[in-house]
Parts: C-alpha cells; sequence; structure tokens
C-alpha cells in the first residue's frame, strides 16, 4: 500500500475504494437522488392512466405541484442517461405556454440537487496543481484549479499514458478488478490545460507519481447558486450583447502577461463562461434556447452531443445534464429554419401542458396569493374571502380546457381532478385525451392554451389594488372575476382565444353562485356542514329505499362508513323526489337510472376513501339546497327578500344571525359576509 497523506490524490482514490466517497456522472446522482429511496416513489392515477410520482419533488414550502407527466419523462431520460442510453448525448428540452411552470421546475430541481450534493457523502472533488513556480512558466500564478471541476478519479485514469499502469495505481490502494471497470465505464480523458499542466508536473518529478503529492491537491467542489457552480443559468440574451464566451470562456489576457508557453491551454480563461461551472458534474440550465441568435444554438449543438468544450481546437470534457425551456411560439419559428433540425434531433422534447386539475390548481393559487400576511395600504390586516382561492382557481383551469364534443368544461375539469360528472366516465376524458395528443399543432393539445400562473398572479395584483378592496380589508371572491375579465381584454392577443376565455369565466362565476348558494344555506341552518349532511342523507336514503330490511316505519339502520358506527336514518320519498325532480328527473326510469349511478358512486369512492362526501357533485348539491331552502323558507325567493328587506325586526334578526353565523363559523369577515349575502339576493349568474 502506498502511504497517503490528507487532501492527496491517494487520499481520494483510497476513500472512493472504500465507498466512502463516490464516483459518478451527473445522471447517476440525479437517479439516486430520486430512486435511491423506494418509499419516495408512488403510484398515481391521472387522467385515466397510472404514472409514477417522486415525493422528492413535493418537498419544500414551494415544491412542484402536478407536472406528472413532465416528471415521469423526466426521471425516465435520466435513467436512460444513467444506465449508458442514447440520453447521455442529448438536452431535455420543456416546451410550452408561458407561465405554466417550465422555468420553476428547472430551478426547483437545481434546488434539490445543490442540498443532495451538499450532504457530505454526496459531495463532489475535484483538484488544483500547486506550487507551479517550482516548475516554471507560470510567472506570479502558483495554483491553478481543474477549470472544469474533474474529479480526481479523472485524474487517477489519467496518471500515465498507458491505461495497464493507471489501472495498477488503483489496485495499489485497493480497488477490485470489477470496481476498475465500473469506474473506467465513466472515464473521459482530461482537458486541454489540466492534460498540459499534469504533463509538465510528470515531467518535473521524472515519471515519479509518489512525488505528485508536492503539487497536487484535492478540494471540494463549491455548491453555490449565485456562483453559477454545480447548478448554472444561462437566458437568452438580445443579439448585440450575447456571445459564445458567455458559455465558453475565452482567452484571458491577464493570464497571458504570466504565461511564457503561448500554446499552453491555460491562457483561455473557461470559467468566464456558463458550462465550465457546471462540467463536473452539474446541471446547465438554457433558459429559452431557441431564442439565441444561431451561432450560439450551434454551439450547444456541439456541446450536447459531444459533452466537451472546445476553444481553437482544445477540448475540455464535460459531465453536465443539459436542461433547456422554450416557449411554443418561439420554438415554432425555429422549427421553420430546416437547417436548424441537428440541433431538435439532439434534444428530448417534453411538451408541458398548463395544470388541468383544479383541486391542485388551488395550491398553485395559494402560491400565488402568497404565504405572509396581506395587509392594506394603511398597514390594517387584510381578510381572504374563503370561496377565493375556489374562485380564481376555477376560472384558470376551465380556460384551460379544450372545446370538444363528447365533454363539457365543466365535466372535464371535474374528471380531471378524479371527480364524479354525471354519468360521465374517466375513460371519456382519457379518450379526449389521446385524441387531442395526437394533432400535430402542440397547442391544441390538452392543457396546452389557457390562462397561466402570471396571468393569474396579475388577476390577484388587479384585485389587491381595487379600492373596495383596499377599504373593505378583504379580498372578496365575487370582485376577482372582474379581475380575471381584464387580464383576458388586457393580456389575451388572439380574439378567439379572447372569446373562449370569456365564456370560460361565465361557467367559473355559475360554479361561485353555486358554492355561495350552500354558504347562505350553512349560514341560514347555523351549522357549517349543513349542505354536507343532507346531500349525504339523500344518497344514504336512496341506498336504503330498496333495502330488505326497511320495515313500515321506514326506518333504515345502516353503519357509517366515517365513523363505523350503527346510525337510524328515516328514508323521506317526498324529500327523494323533490331533489330528483330539481335536477329534471321526470319519470321512473330517470330517477331509478340516477340513483343506480349513485349508488355505484357510493360503493367506489367510500372503499378508497370513507370520508367521501358527494359535495363534488354540484348538480346534487345545487337541487338538496334549492329543495331544502324552498322546505324550510318557502323559496330562496322568500330568503331573498327577507334578507333584502330588512325593514321589519324578524328579518334583521335573521340577517343578524346568518352574518354572525358567517363570521363564526364560516370563516367570513363582515365584509365578505354581506357582500356574499347581497350577491346571493342578486340574480346575477344564477342560471
Amino acid at each position: 500500500m502506498l502511504k497517503i497523506s490528507p487532501n492527496t490524490l491517494d487520499e481520494h482514490v483510497a476513500k472512493v475504494i472504500a465507498k466512502e466517497r463516490r464516483f459518478e456522472n451527473v445522471f447517476q446522482s440525479l437517479t439516486r437522488m430520486i430512486l435511491g429511496d423506494p418509499n419516495k416513489v408512488d403510484k398515481v392515477f391521472v387522467n385515466g392512466r397510472n404514472l409514477y410520482d417522486y415525493k422528492v419533488f413535493r418537498t419544500g414550502k414551494r415544491h412542484i405541484i402536478g407536472m406528472y407527466d413532465e416528471i415521469n419523462s423526466f426521471v425516465s431520460f435520466v435513467k436512460d442517461a444513467a444506465e449508458g442510453g442514447s440520453s447521455r448525448e442529448m438536452a431535455f428540452v420543456l416546451i410550452g405556454e408561458p407561465g405554466n411552470g417550465k422555468t420553476f421546475f428547472v430551478d426547483h430541481l437545481s434546488g434539490l440537487y445543490r442540498d443532495f450534493i451538499a450532504q457530505e457523502e454526496n459531495r463532489r472533488y475535484s483538484f488544483r496543481f500547486k506550487n507551479l513556480d517550482k516548475i516554471g512558466g507560470y510567472g506570479k500564478i502558483t495554483t491553478i484549479e481543474s477549470q472544469t471541476f474533474e474529479d480526481p478519479m479523472v485524474l487517477a485514469m489519467n496518471l500515465y499514458e498507458d491505461s495497464e499502469k493507471n489501472k495498477e495505481y488503483l489496485m495499489q490502494l485497493g480497488a477490485t478488478e470489477e470496481q476498475i471497470n465500473t469506474y473506467y465505464k465513466n472515464y473521459r480523458s482530461l482537458g486541454s490545460c489540466s492534460y498540459f499542466i499534469y504533463n509538465q508536473i510528470f515531467d518535473f518529478v521524472e515519471a515519479d507519481i509518489s512525488k505528485l503529492d508536492e503539487f497536487i491537491e484535492v478540494f471540494r467542489v463549491p455548491v453555490s447558486e449565485s456562483r453559477g457552480t454545480l447548478t448554472g443559468k444561462y437566458a437568452a440574451k438580445d443579439k448585440i450583447t450575447s456571445s459564445a464566451v458567455d458559455l465558453l470562456g475565452d482567452e484571458s489576457i491577464t493570464r497571458l502577461l504570466h504565461i511564457t508557453d503561448s500554446n499552453n491551454p491555460y491562457r483561455f480563461d473557461l470559467r468566464r463562461g456558463a458550462l465550465a461551472r457546471v462540467a463536473g458534474g452539474g446541471i446547465h440550465f438554457a433558459d429559452e434556447i431557441f431564442k439565441n441568435k444561431r451561432d450560439l444554438v450551434q454551439v450547444y449543438l456541439g456541446v450536447i452531443q459531444n459533452r466537451t468544450i472546445e476553444i481553437e481546437g482544445y477540448r475540455w470534457p464535460m459531465d453536465s445534464l443539459i436542461i433547456a425551456t422554450s416557449n411554443n411560439a418561439e420554438f415554432g419559428r425555429f422549427l421553420e429554419e430546416k437547417e436548424q433540425a441537428p440541433i431538435v434531433d439532439r434534444c428530448r422534447l417534453s411538451y408541458m401542458s398548463h395544470n388541468t386539475d383544479y383541486k391542485l390548481q388551488k395550491i398553485l393559487t395559494q402560491y400565488a396569493i402568497g404565504s405572509m400576511e396581506k395587509t392594506n395600504f394603511r398597514g390594517e390586516k387584510m381578510h381572504i374571502d374563503p370561496n377565493l382561492n375556489y374562485a380564481i382557481s376555477v376560472a384558470v383551469t376551465l380556460s384551460r380546457m379544450p372545446k370538444v364534443d363528447k365533454l363539457t368544461s365543466i365535466e372535464m375539469m371535474k374528471l380531471a381532478a378524479g371527480e364524479v360528472a354525471g354519468e360521465k366516465s374517466i375513460k371519456a376524458l382519457s379518450e379526449v385525451i389521446n385524441d387531442l395528443n395526437n394533432e400535430p399543432d402542440v397547442t391544441k393539445r390538452f392543457g396546452q392554451k389557457g390562462l397561466g400562473h402570471r396571468n393569474l398572479g396579475r388577476a390577484i395584483q388587479m384585485l389587491l389594488e381595487k379600492s373596495e378592496t383596499q377599504e373593505g380589508k378583504c379580498m372578496y371572491a365575487g370582485d376577482v372575476f372582474v379581475a380575471v375579465e381584464n387580464v383576458i381584454i388586457d393580456y389575451v392577443q388572439d380574439p378567439n382565444d379572447r372569446v373562449k376565455y370569456l365564456n370560460d369565466l361565465k361557467t367559473a362565476k355559475s360554479l361561485h353562485r353555486k358554492n355561495v348558494m350552500t354558504t347562505i344555506f350553512n349560514a341560514y341552518m347555523d351549522e357549517p356542514d349543513a349542505i354536507e349532511k343532507d346531500v349525504l342523507n339523500y344518497v344514504n336514503m336512496i341506498i336504503g329505499i330498496d333495502a330488505k330490511n326497511l320495515g313500515a316505519d321506514k326506518i333504515w339502520a345502516y353503519k357509517d362508513p366515517q365513523t363505523g358506527k350503527l346510525v337510524s336514518l328515516k328514508i323521506d320519498e317526498k324529500f327523494i323526489n323533490s331533489v330528483e325532480e330539481r335536477m329534471g328527473l321526470k319519470n321512473k326510469e330517470q330517477k331509478q337510472s340516477y340513483r343506480n349511478t349513485i349508488s355505484k358512486i357510493y360503493g367506489q369512492k367510500m372503499i378508497q376513501d370513507p370520508n367521501y362526501n358527494f359535495m363534488d357533485n354540484n348538480d346534487l348539491v345545487k337541487a338538496v339546497t334549492d329543495v331544502r331552502l324552498k322546505s324550510d323558507v318557502a323559496g330562496a325567493g322568500s330568503l331573498v327578500g327577507a334578507l333584502s328587506n330588512r325593514t321589519n325586526e324578524e328579518n334583521q334578526r335573521l340577517y343578524n344571525r346568518m352574518i354572525n353565523t358567517m363570521i363564526n363559523k364560516l370563516a367570513y369577515c363582515k365584509t365578505c359576509a354581506e357582500k356574499t349575502i347581497e350577491y346571493f339576493c342578486t340574480q346575477d349568474n344564477a342560471n
């Protein structure tokens, strides 16, 4: 065994052999980060298909929401590259509309990777040459780091020109033949300047590698977002200011003043470019790659294909994942230039759609609203209407639903969120998605068009700047529709898209009205979940009405799936019929068909989730609400009249009681409680 000193090549190689440190490429590191723990891989059912969900992407305060298809494509790409597949010589490119989360995905991935590499067992190492004044030719430069953060194992595999001697060196430090074969799968030559300087040192020590410790020192690769080491970003610039120097680096005048040999490749400063800083097992993010001028795109072609930085014939091998983004319009323009086909051929394209699950959209909407406490211009605490998130989430999600004959936008939205959509099944949605995703025009595919996250942010900004919001100290849900309408008019350029989004907004308003009806009924009943109980009563009644043990008193005993306790329920056929008539079910056959559908849903849902409450079935909820309002207060019109005309004491007491319930039990403030009742009393969006 060789004598080992700290921070030396020998020490590093010995620790890699002992598995205290790692020698792997970026794809192997990423695969380990994502798939290393089998418990962090789940199966999910999305739009009629089974997909995998990777929990590593769902960690942190502002983690990735949805993006199941894109994440599955990315993980498959990285795993294939880690196993030596064709993906190693390709870039992963996300293409989609602005504001759908492409950059957010890459930034989050980069953050996860930095955190992963910062862990002691995953740290990356490189080497520097020191005491260069002893070999001469470098002036006042005495220490030189590997410009591309090459792994010391790469140096160990290039100590001698004879590879057998290098293997012998590894064996001397304790490596087995199997380990050596594994290391050589990631073999690459030294970069030009490392090779040139090492050869000078090799000649100086007269080929005695035991003397290398005096000239070579191993160090940790810094994990720095701001310096662009390990993870770096290059954003497309305009044609005048952009240059290949930004990516590759350039000749350094400062170095030329010190270096005596003009053939020394170290005269090129690679760290001036973005690529060298991530070349030692890092991630390079090319933002809006196809916006770059053509000569820069050609630079990317060479880098992607050969995984090398090339300047004037000198080569520096890279170990990097190259991930890029582009918007649909820019990519379309790029494709029109037929001579640019080779770069596209070297990319794994993933067309990123907008989020189409309104439940997940509610989390994204919360991101846009912000986690910090809101205040108005006077510094007074601002309240958020409990209906706000739902209202804006539904508005933007509906805009992402394409116009098709098989399903309405509401049915698509509900099925995409895993909810009930009448008698329409998830299979119908799956067929629609498959048909749309076969369209050559990417913008016509499912979820590719719609209001993005930035438009949602603008709508919230407009809501906040309204004087009503500031004066009332409340972000009232009803006002957000005006804000979304302004965003559509101001920011959507295509007239056909504008008309569609405005129609989708009307649909969103109708859903919001149903939500308000439920709130009003719960407030009237002085119970937060009054309508939910009545909906479940209807469901249990239609299941119990055909029960064999049902007596003449029409009382049915059943086991509550939520509590496991035995519950008695009196079946009210008048209530059942009234609800079904409200839904337009006139004859016996229609009613029985609907009851069978509800019973089937009950059987399926209760197995998966005992707490399922049928509140996603808007038609049923609205029908039950209407019936209960009619039976309890002689119709919604009477309640509207009572709440609108508060000249008599009884009506005023009812109004005050409902306001108190909304404030104390339903999370409203005085402003949005009053405005919600006022909205209920109007006929806006009643149909």
